[in-house]
């Protein structure tokens, strides 16, 4: 009868029975995650070409690790925490499963109050929770020109929100920079002439630090069947 194989592992199967047979043999393939990255200048890439800049750079670094990733660059340059909460419910489309939140350097250059900049992203986590999105918050460490009382209000904003919403945490966006001990004068090769924003070798050099927590984050939503 045409209606069956007549050759191979499968004959005298109908070809239905045939096509289901052989989807259950093979290996399941992971879905795809997509991950939104909410973030300033630094994620969206300023003063660099395109394959250069944080995102491209991480996709590329997730595909060699074979991972099924989709990263949507959410970089917005001179974005506050402020401006990421106030743009993070069309951000969350609901095909998004997880996000990198790497918001606060702006809030650091224009000395903003750490109790606001505190008050934002705790806005943002939980609409985040909310969501059921999957979140890897990445710190930003305040420099001593503000005080000691700013410095260290400010920088106990992540660890803290970290543990109260329980998302991975990433001390320090420059993580990677400082990874084979060199000194502050050092890192000037690493950073674009206005010495805020990194150059293409030190947004690898920030991506070998940041990748294998945007794995853990892709563990994450794997392991919970998003």
């Amino acid at each position: 009868m045409k209606h069956f194989l007549t050759y191979g592992p499968f004959c005298g199967c109908s070809k239905a029975l045939a096509a289901a047979l052989v989807a259950a043999s093979l290996p399941a393939q992971a879905a795809e995650v997509d991950i939104y990255a909410l973030g300033d200048s630094l994620t969206q890439g300023y003063g660099l070409i395109e394959q250069e800049a944080l995102i491209p750079q991480l996709r590329v670094w997730l595909a060699e690790r074979g991972h099924d990733v989709r990263v949507v660059n959410g970089g917005v340059s001179g974005d506050t925490t402020a401006g990421g909460l106030a743009r993070i419910d069309w951000a969350l489309t609901p095909e998004i499963d997880a996000m990198i939140v790497a918001l606060g350097g702006n809030d650091l250059l224009r000395g903003i109050d750490p109790a606001a900049a505190r008050a934002n992203l705790d806005g943002i986590l939980q609409k985040a929770e909310a969501a059921g999105i999957e979140v890897l918050l990445v710190g930003m460490s305040a420099p001593g020109n503000y005080g000691p009382d700013y410095k260290a209000a400010f920088d106990a904003i992540y660890p803290d929100l970290a543990q109260e919403y329980g998302t991975l945490y990433m001390e320090d966006f420059f993580e990677g920079l400082r990874s084979e001990g060199e000194s502050p004068a050092d890192l000037g090769r690493f950073m674009q002439p206005d010495g805020i924003h990194p150059n293409g070798q030190g947004v690898q050099r920030i991506i070998e630090a940041l990748g294998p927590n945007v794995e853990e984050l892709i563990e994450r939503v794997t392991a919970s069947g998003l």
